[in-house]
């Protein structure tokens, strides 16, 4: 595993391009653009203010800088064509956690709405920005929308005072609509199967429900037990590791290449025998958004895994098979999980805890990694190339690095 030198970054906005060729980053009023492969500037752009917000266009061609400051806030959406040179404007977009979405091929776009209290679905075709179809949902206060991967079905969740998830086809038909329970706090997070085949949905009862694209009906509930005790699973622990080298020896960053086993690494990972109590907290059931709940949701690109975190147990990464339906590994760590994320392309996580180190861990095994660079380098977010080419991108809350991944680094 091989590290580049740091660049700086402001408000941990940086991204891949969607071909995967360029890497753009912010630094204050200037965006940077630069080759992924080299990660020499190819482009260097100032703007008028503090850049807040930067998206590429899915062909990789233009990337958006938002400056909110010298914005003005309307409730519409502006839909620019860079093609036709025209600007459309859409009225009454809804202010939620998730209110617009695109189907994965770029064809249709669907916009929650509020208007008269009530909430509405748009749906658009996006090559001409034309109306397919407006319908009202049976949702007492819409909090999140999104597509299935294959754009035939859309996911439609209300707020957590009310748990009812619905499902509507694209031409606007209600398919289903499941709700798990009443009376208490209900859905917290939503994530499609890369193959449509599976909804599964986490709730504040500290269990993930899975529903099948056949029925819409829950075929199982994964639950987040406080005690491991079955031998099936197997449970890292992420524990403090002695130093082999004295810090004092080594000049940071080390040049490319440099072995592994000359990094001062500060922890690793063991293996723990069952039956093992996992660290929980007490949420603050008083408060808003309470520390309680599946708060993170993330399949494999293959299906065959999910990872799931429950916030009030928030040391822990879970990773179910979902071929067999059941609990597979734990991975406990000494620090809270910020996040974590699929590898594209191979069934591979990366997760990120706020400390110093990068953790992956794939079906062969678990690794712990600190970044060797100088200074204070907190991994605050993590994303992977887009095409899956072995790097990662580390962000920090002023600095960005990539991580450069060979064959067998997560074993």
């Amino acid at each position: 595993m091989n590290f580049s030198e740091l660049f700086k970054v402001s408000g941990q906005l940086c991204r891949f391009s969607p071909s995967g060729k360029y890497l753009a980053s912010c630094v204050q009023y200037r965006l940077v653009i630069r080759d992924v492969s080299t990660l020499q500037i190819l482009q260097l752009y100032t703007c008028l203010d503090q850049i807040q917000s930067i998206e590429w266009s899915t062909d990789s061609l233009f990337i958006l800088c938002a400056m909110y400051k010298r914005g003005i806030v309307q409730l519409r959406i502006t839909l620019w064509s860079l093609s036709a040179k025209s600007v459309s404007y859409i009225k009454y977009p809804k202010a939620c956690q998730k209110g617009i979405a695109f189907t994965s091929d770029g064809r249709h776009m669907a916009l929650a709405e509020r208007r008269d209290c009530k909430d509405y679905i748009s749906i658009f075709v996006c090559n001409d920005w034309r109306l397919l179809r407006h319908f009202e949902t049976d949702t007492q206060d819409l909090t999140g929308i999104d597509w299935a991967p294959n754009g035939c079905v859309l996911a439609v969740w209300d707020t957590c005072l009310e748990y009812k998830v619905l499902l509507y086809s694209l031409d606007g038909r209600l398919l289903s609509s499941y709700g798990a329970y009443e009376w208490s706090l209900g859905i917290k997070s939503v994530a499609w199967s890369p193959s449509s085949q599976f909804l599964a949905v986490g709730s504040y009862d500290e269990k993930v429900r899975i529903l099948n694209h056949v029925t819409w009906k829950p075929i199982k509930e994964l639950a987040h037990p406080a005690t491991i005790s079955s031998p099936k699973i197997v449970v890292y622990k992420e524990v403090d590791k002695c130093q082999s080298v004295v810090p004092s020896q080594l000049t940071f960053p080390p040049p490319r290449g440099i072995p592994n086993s000359l990094f001062t690494v500060h922890s690793k990972y063991d293996l723990t025998e069952v039956p093992v109590s996992l660290r929980t907290i007490k949420p603050d059931t008083d408060r808003a958004n309470p520390e309680l709940g599946i708060g993170l949701l993330a399949f494999s690109p293959d299906n065959r895994y999910l990872a799931t975190k429950n916030d009030n147990m928030p040391f822990c990464v879970w990773i179910w098979d979902m071929q067999k339906m059941r609990l597979f590994v734990v991975l406990e760590q000494t620090s809270p999980v910020r996040s974590f994320q699929w590898d594209p392309i191979r069934p591979r996580l990366a997760i990120c805890t706020g400390n110093s180190n990068v953790y992956l861990w794939s079906p062969t095994g678990s690794l712990s990694v600190q970044v060797p660079v100088e200074g204070d380098f907190k991994v605050l977010a993590i994303a992977w190339h887009p095409l899956g080419e072995d790097s990662l991108l580390l962000i920090s809350k002023d600095h960005l690095c990539l991580c450069y991944l060979e064959t067998g680094d997560e074993q």
